[in-house]
């Protein structure tokens, strides 16, 4: 073999390595035939609109329940393949929790709905209002998410504000205060923009305020609940909650409907006063570059049947064909953490609202929608393959700076240079105005790097580390043991309190 043939084969196989550490060799990815009866009812004329799917869950028989844009839901037969109508009728259901075989609660626009196949043969007869104890006007942003259900069986749902892009209706349930109305995202009605629960029992619990388009709800495998935002009013840039009884989470429009609220407009109040009355988002997501419009968190409880981040929290993006991955810890008294890509591109679709893991564990199912908004319909499913993918594991602040764990052997050369971590570091506004740029921008690198001896913890310490910020990384350069690049490469990272 001549020099030239060599080289172009060193060049080949190292081309080969790069492009082995796709996510698809790791994971795969099926698309779900929808129901017949969907395709029926709308047709393709309507680029199969009522085939956006709103709502997963599994009951105990192993049926996949799913809920639709159109108001449907139906379960899937694991063995045969087949979809049956359950429930029909309803107005826009944003979620569904089985609760056995032959019960589901559905949050639809105008109330929580308990469904019951009283005779078990497949098909509800009787549906019964579980709770309605909060305002509804009409406004078509009037979105009802949820629901999940915590470990003593209460049931927890969020409420989505009105938008000044469309009116009211003459018709409304609850009491009508136009104090909030004048703003862009407005709570004219009890409990918009609120998280609240609904005991076993179906008594109603204002739970926590301050939200805008909080369109996701889950717990960790600890019991904390966490809803994500979405980047608008008041919201800089989207983000994830740990959601507490009583706290306040940043969107004035809400605080009309809290017990003690006496007078005026809370729109009017001044920023540096919601500003200490809030509390700060867990995760931060970067708008643009890791998400526009997050949805449903939900816990890997698979033990690690799914792959090797189990105990972490997927959670679904509208506006992107991706899937990011949580990862929390506590520092101060506080949930912070990093979001990051666990399943970009490669064949999934926009509009991920809703997952659900089958109860095997080995198999993530996604359903999506789109809202008038960026996004898509049906239903995919991802499997994991059985291989370790290369990406990073964990990420933990320490005092000085941050430990990176990887779930492979990291080259040592490549972890080493300061200049494979520079970090960006941003924050964003809290103002009543549309979302927000990134501001108090800088760019840092590491003054010290040390690995560990199985190459697979990097610990990077900084001159300084400032508090209430995002460090976001670009991973794309480092590479692995075997010389190959990481699935994915952006991690960002939000410090709201610094290690003591």
């Amino acid at each position: 073999m001549n020099r030239f043939a060599f080289l172009l084969c060193l060049s080949l196989a190292w081309v080969n390595v790069s492009q082995a550490n796709k996510i698809t060799d790791f994971y795969e990815i099926e698309n779900v035939s929808p129901p017949e009866l969907l395709l029926q009812r709308y047709g393709n004329s309507r680029g199969g609109q009522g085939t956006q799917a709103d709502g997963l869950d599994f009951m105990p028989d192993g049926r996949l329940v799913a809920c639709f844009v159109g108001g449907e839901v139906f379960t899937l037969h694991p063995k045969t393949g087949k979809w049956k109508l359950f429930a029909d009728g309803l107005h826009t259901p944003l979620g569904v929790v089985a609760l056995n075989d032959r019960e589901v609660m559905v949050s639809q626009r105008p109330e929580l709905t308990r469904i019951k196949d009283s005779n078990g043969d497949g098909v509800a007869d009787e549906y019964s209002v579980f709770s309605d104890d909060f305002g509804v006007s009409g406004n078509y942003h009037e979105f009802h998410f949820g629901p999940v259900r915590d470990k003593d069986g209460n049931f927890y749902v969020s409420l989505g504000t009105a938008s000044s892009g469309a009116d009211v209706r003459f018709e409304k349930r609850g009491k009508f205060d136009k104090r909030s109305y004048l703003q862009r995202m407005y709570a004219s009605v009890p409990y918009r923009g609120w998280v609240c629960q609904v005991t076993k029992d179906g008594k109603f619990i204002p739970w926590a305020s301050g939200l805008r388009t909080p369109n996701g709800l889950g717990f960790d495998l600890e019991g904390n609940l966490f809803v994500s935002d979405n980047q608008g009013d008041w919201v800089g840039t989207s983000k994830l909650h740990h959601i507490e009884k009583g706290k306040f989470y940043g969107h004035a429009a809400s605080l009309l409907w809290n017990e003690d609220w006496t007078d005026g407009r809370p729109v009017d109040l001044p920023v540096p006063s919601l500003d200490k009355m809030r509390e700060t988002a867990a995760i931060l997501f970067p708008h643009g570059s890791m998400s526009n419009s997050p949805s449903q968190p939900l816990a890997d409880s698979t033990g690690g049947k799914f792959g090797p981040f189990a105990g972490q929290m997927l959670i679904g993006e509208m506006n992107k064909p991706r899937i990011m991955r949580i990862i929390t810890e506590k520092v101060g008294g506080k949930i912070q953490g990093a979001c990051l890509p666990f399943y970009d591109g490669n064949g999934l679709a926009t509009g991920n609202n809703r997952l659900a893991f089958d109860p095997d564990g080995k198999t993530l199912w996604v359903a999506h929608s789109a809202h008038g908004w960026a996004g898509s319909r049906g239903i995919q499913k991802i499997k994991w393959k059985g291989k370790t993918p290369p990406d990073l594991l964990s990420i933990n602040l320490t005092l000085k700076g941050f430990t990176m764990t990887f779930t492979v052997p990291m080259d040592r050369d490549s972890v080493s240079n300061p200049d494979h971590f520079s970090t960006k570091l941003y924050t964003y506004k809290y103002h009543q105005g549309y979302g927000s740029p990134q501001v108090s921008k800088e760019t840092r690198k590491p003054t010290k790097i040390s690995v560990s001896e199985d190459g697979k913890a990097i610990s990077l310490e900084f001159d300084e580390m400032t508090p209430r910020r995002v460090y976001e990384f670009n991973l794309a350069t480092l590479l692995t043991a075997e010389g190959g690049k990481l699935v994915n490469s952006l991690v960002a990272y939000h410090a709201h309190n610094l290690r003591k």
